[in-house]
């Protein structure tokens, strides 16, 4: 397996290395946009996912969650935090939004940087929310004891070095009413080579100390299963729990045939489709907007294509920060 430290420092970091490395291909870089402002909306592709994206079209599923597009900057209505993570921050790179679960956000890095993120904004902000003091951390979640999940996000929390994450979750493994562990993560998609012997050792150790351990692979369509991370896939649901999240985005998964075809995938990797989120009014990320009328005519008739028991829940969440509500 590659060595995934060397497929991370290789990625496409800017516009011009963008522009670099589609040069071999007249269609794909007439299709670029002239000029992007990549200090204010960073790129970053593995070069694995951009040689698909290189071998497909500028209309595929992949060019259009990971390209930039000119409308990111030319229409920015929409929110910097759309479901109000800094309302409900209660220590440094914690959230505390509902009553028995929090959010750890030990990172602001990801694998790759997906247009349509709802913390594109925040993550590249040298917000509070992101400022460490883990002693803080660790004792609000000592002071509350009805807390009894720790929710791994981010960034992706699994682009930490391996001795950094084991650090933390040794930390909550001592906290007794922490009893779930769950970590939300697109790496085994777009990074599948980080989950080296080292780290799934290091996961299968740390998890005899919590009851469950769920890990939620962030994932929009079949496009982006290859062989690889399939592999992947089935390594780690032979140890953890395997859910799945997607967001509903226009003109990339926003019908249901591309839906079912992916959770039915999913499915049989022992993935769990969980959520299926409408998509947050992001500053930046208004393109990949669909009404909501529109999105629940699309879920239901996707109810009617695949049994219950293989559907995600379709949620919204509110810029008031009162959490996921089903659609």
């Amino acid at each position: 397996m590659t060595d995934w430290k060397s497929e991370f420092r290789s990625s496409i970091r800017s516009f011009d290395d963008l522009k670099s490395f589609f040069s071999q291909s007249p269609i794909h870089s007439s299709s670029l946009p002239k000029v992007f402002a990549d200090k204010k909306y960073p790129i970053f592709i593995p070069k694995k996912i951009a040689n698909e994206i290189l071998s497909s079209t500028p209309h595929s599923a992949l060019w259009k969650q990971f390209i930039p597009n000119e409308e990111e900057t030319e229409n920015e209505r929409g929110l910097l935090d759309p479901i109000g993570d800094q309302v409900k921050e209660v220590a440094p790179q914690l959230i505390h939004r509902y009553k028995n679960r929090a959010l750890f956000l030990p990172t602001t890095i990801c694998p790759i940087n997906c247009r349509y993120c709802f913390r594109k904004n925040e993550l590249n902000s040298k917000i509070k929310l992101f400022k460490k003091d883990f002693n803080k951390t660790l004792q609000y979640l000592k002071d509350h004891d009805e807390i009894n999940e720790i929710i791994f996000t981010g960034g992706d929390p699994f682009i930490l070095e391996t001795n950094i994450l084991s650090q933390y979750l040794e930390a909550f493994s001592n906290i007794t009413h922490l009893k779930y562990l769950r970590f939300h993560s697109r790496v085994p998609i777009s990074l599948p080579s980080r989950f080296d012997s080292e780290l799934i050792s290091m996961l299968k150790r740390i998890k005899e100390s919590f009851s469950q351990t769920h890990i939620v692979i962030h994932i929009n369509h079949l496009d982006e299963l290859n062989e690889e991370n399939k592999n992947i896939l089935k390594i780690l649901s032979e140890n953890f729990t395997l859910l799945s999240q997607s967001v509903l985005l226009k003109n990339i998964n926003d019908n249901p045939q591309t839906l079912s075809d992916l959770f039915y995938h999913l499915i049989d990797l022992n993935v769990r489709p969980y959520y299926l989120h409408h998509p947050d009014k992001v500053k930046g990320a208004n393109h990949f907007e669909l009404d909501i009328e529109e999105g629940k005519s699309i879920y239901k008739k996707l109810r009617q294509i695949m049994p219950g028991w293989a559907l995600p829940q379709y949620v919204i969440d509110s810029p008031e920060a009162n959490g996921k509500k089903n659609i």
